[in-house]
């Protein structure tokens, strides 16, 4: 990797620890009512987003690490296409929170660090692997916005109007990945990144 990528890719995941995410489509529920919340369901809400931000913080280090290994060009431009609305979404999750009087996870470094890891070593078992692992990922975080929909104060139009419109995308991310010819991986990964995820969830939720 020359210098001047390598900057490139360390300002990436400066902006997306420490700068005001950017969002080119407008914020899903923007011109819903905010919802009179008791306290105890505002800082579950808050808390909920707070858990899917640390997943977008996540998804862009995942997508940046994986492009950083990609072999073929349509595999990197789809893996780039994913992570642009990856930012959106995380643009929006901060929007919620803050709303919600919440804050982000303290721990979004170490969350970054894993992630990136993860996408580079996914990255460079080759590109239907790679892609795989995109496909995969992507169906875990729809499974698990679904269940914050069912988790969400009901009366919390705003924030639910995010995750519905980020579990689609994330549908359609992984109906992309498979198309550009993703494989499925064995049910032991599929699992070990299930147990991942719910250490993540549980820990962000919290901090």
């Amino acid at each position: 990797m020359t210098l001047d990528k390598l900057i490139i890719e360390f300002d990436k995941g400066l902006r997306t620890l420490l700068a005001p995410a950017q969002s080119a489509r407008p914020l899903p529920g923007r011109n819903l009512p905010e919802a009179a919340l008791s306290d105890a369901d505002k800082q579950h809400a808050a808390a909920l987003m707070r858990v899917n931000h640390v997943g977008e913080v996540c998804a862009q280090a995942l997508y940046q690490g994986q492009a950083l290994t990609a072999r073929n060009p349509d595999t990197k431009a789809a893996l780039d296409e994913a992570a642009r609305e990856e930012t959106e979404h995380l643009a929006w999750c901060e929007a919620r929170i803050t709303a919600l009087g919440g804050r982000k996870s303290l721990l979004n470094p170490l969350w970054y660090s894993g992630a990136l890891a993860m996408g580079m070593t996914a990255g460079a078992l080759g590109d239907k692997w790679n892609l795989g692992f995109l496909a995969e990922t992507e169906r875990q975080v729809e499974a698990h916005l679904h269940g914050h929909l069912d988790s969400l104060p009901a009366a919390d139009a705003k924030s639910r109007a995010v995750v519905e419109q980020m579990k689609q995308d994330e549908a359609r991310h992984a109906d992309t990945a498979v198309a550009h010819g993703g494989r499925a991986l064995p049910k032991v990964v599929a699992g070990l990144m299930r147990a991942a995820s719910k250490v993540m969830t549980a820990t962000a939720y919290r901090v």
